[in-house]
């Protein structure tokens, strides 16, 4: 019997550590995310249009956080019967404010905004197309920023499940300036 009391201690003293284990400051987590830009279809007409995501995150106090990382963004244009793509290579930095959780802190929401800066290529470089015509954009750098949502669930203490909405807004790009990019992703906390 004081075996299994013994073993009953021990585990209702970890799982309550690990519950107040999170968002603390100074604790670190890697992001991977990807998803959709501009909407969610993926038929044959539109093209394809999504987007993945690197991310370090270190909590600050009152649970906020700061990210940085890198980000590939690729849509396709339909041009006749070929599709060409513009891809947008960037690296972004930004703050995220918790501004809810739950009570056991297994879901969090919060709000960010995030500076990026980054390289556009349209049709890799390749400006003289199959028929002979010729793409009047050039490769460029593009710089703009992104407001965020996002939602956050513990699946553990080391593995979190993100869902983030986004809109970013590039300026230097020779396509649309504003995108809107929806994804999910996973978080390892490495500390």
């Amino acid at each position: 019997m004081k075996r299994y009391l013994l073993i009953m201690t021990v585990l209702v003293t970890f799982i309550g550590t690990a519950s107040a284990q999170r968002y603390l400051p100074g604790q670190r987590g890697l992001e991977l995310t990807g998803g959709f830009v501009n909407g969610f279809e993926l038929s044959k007409k539109d093209g394809q249009a999504f987007y993945g995501n690197i991310s370090m995150s270190t909590y600050t106090k009152k649970g906020n956080r700061w990210v940085f990382g890198a980000e590939y963004l690729q849509k396709q244009f339909e041009y006749r019967e070929v599709f060409l793509p513009v891809a947008q290579i960037t690296a972004e930095g930004g703050h995220y404010f918790k501004f809810l959780s739950d009570g056991s802190k297994t879901v969090f929401f919060s709000i960010g905004g995030s500076a990026i800066a980054g390289y556009e290529t349209l049709n890799w470089g390749e400006r003289l197309l199959y028929d002979g015509a010729m793409l009047e954009d050039k490769d460029g750098f593009i710089y703009g920023g992104a407001v965020s949502f996002e939602i956050e669930t513990y699946l553990s203490d080391r593995f979190v499940l993100l869902v983030r909405a986004r809109e970013r807004i590039m300026f230097g790009t020779a396509i649309n300036r504003f995108h809107f990019t929806m994804g999910a992703g996973i978080k390892i906390i490495i500390n």
